[in-house]
C-alpha cells in the first residue's frame, strides 16, 4: 500500500508569498527548490507525503497496511466536538491520524519510518500517533531494521487528555527498547517541533538531527517569558540555538538532509571494523 494518493507530493501552480522574507515566488520554482526561498533560505512547512518524497528513494515507500483512527473516548468539545475536528482534518490531509508510517529505503538502506503531519491538528499526538510510533519502534525491533522519525508536531492532543500524556510514556519505552537491543534509530526534527513530542520520543533517538531554521521546544516562547518575566536570548528554540548548547546533534540544510541520511544509514550498517565512507562521518568531506 503506498501512500494516500490525496496527500501525494505535488507541483504546484501560481504565485506564492515566502514566509520569510515576503517576496513573491513563483510556485513550481519553489517546489523546484524542495520548499526552501531562493531569496532569503527560508524553509517552509512540508507535509508527511511530501516529506517522504523527498528523503526516501522513489518508490520505495510502502505504507504500513494498519488503519487506526481515534476515536472521542472523553466526549471532548470545545467549539467543535472533537469527531468533527478529526472528519475534518482527514478529509483535509487524506490520512487517518497525524503520522504516516511503513518500510522505505533510503540510498538503498532500508528503514521503518513515521512521518509526522502538522495539517492534522497541528501534528498533536493522542493515542493513535503514540500507537502508531509505538509499532513502528517495534516493527524496528523485530527486524533489526534502522528507524527513521520525521516529526512535526505541536505536543499532546489535549482533545484526548491524560491518554494524550500516556503516549509520552509509551513511546518512550518504545525506544528504550530499541536501545536495548542496539536497533539504531534517528529522528529528524523540522517546523514546528513542540511539547509532549519533544519531551518524549522526538529526543530519546540514537541520533537527533534538526532541519535549519525549525523551531524547537516545549512551552512556547510567551509562556517561558511570562513564566520567567524575563526576555528570551536571540534566536531562542531555533534548530541552531538547540545546537549550539548540545541538544541536538547536528543541523542540516533541507537539500543536504538526504544526503545526510544516506551516509548516517550506510555508516550505521557498516561492520563496526569496517573504515568510514568518504565523505561520511568521519570521512573527507
Amino acid at each position: 500500500m503506498t501512500a494516500p494518493a490525496s496527500a501525494a507530493a505535488g507541483v504546484r501552480e501560481g504565485w506564492t508569498r515566502c514566509q520569510g522574507c515576503g517576496v513573491t515566488l513563483y510556485a513550481p520554482r519553489l517546489d523546484r527548490a524542495l520548499g526552501v526561498c531562493p531569496d532569503c533560505g527560508h524553509h517552509h512547512r512540508l507535509g508527511a507525503a511530501e516529506r517522504l518524497g523527498q528523503l526516501l528513494d522513489k518508490g520505495s515507500f510502502v505504507q504500513a497496511p494498519e488503519r487506526l483512527r481515534a476515536v472521542d473516548v472523553l466526549g471532548f468539545a470545545d467549539t467543535r466536538p472533537y469527531p468533527d475536528r478529526l472528519a475534518a482534518a482527514r478529509a483535509r490531509t487524506g490520512l487517518d491520524d497525524a503520522v504516516l508510517r511503513g518500510r522505505a529505503t533510503v540510498g538503498g538502506h532500508p528503514v521503518v519510518v513515521a512521518a509526522m503531519e502538522f495539517a492534522f491538528l497541528g501534528g498533536s499526538m493522542g493515542a493513535v500517533v503514540g500507537e502508531e510510533i509505538a509499532r513502528a519502534a517495534d516493527e524496528a525491533l523485530a527486524t533489526r531494521t534502522p528507524l527513521l522519525l520525521v516529526v512535526a508536531s505541536g505536543g499532546a492532543r489535549m482533545q484526548e487528555g491524560c491518554l494524550s500524556l500516556m503516549q509520552m510514556a509509551r513511546t518512550a519505552q518504545a525506544l528504550a527498547r530499541c536501545g536495548r537491543a542496539g536497533v539504531p534509530t534517528v529522528s529528524l526534527l523540522t517546523d514546528p517541533t513542540f511539547g509532549g513530542v519533544t519531551g518524549s520520543f522526538a529526543t530519546l533517538t540514537d541520533i537527533v538531527v534538526a532541519e535549519a531554521g525549525a523551531l524547537i521546544g516545549f512551552a512556547g516562547p510567551r509562556v517561558i517569558e511570562s513564566a520567567t518575566r524575563r526576555p528570551l536570548p536571540a534566536g531562542f528554540q531555533t534548530a541552531e540555538y538547540l545546537y549550539a548548547h548540545g541538544m541536538v546533534d547536528r543541523v542540516e540544510t533541507r537539500q543536504g538532509l538526504r544526503p545526510l541520511l544516506t551516509r548516517l544509514l550506510a555508516l550505521l550498517a557498516a561492520p563496526a571494523d569496517a573504515p568510514p565512507a568518504a565523505g561520511g562521518p568521519g570521512g573527507p568531506g
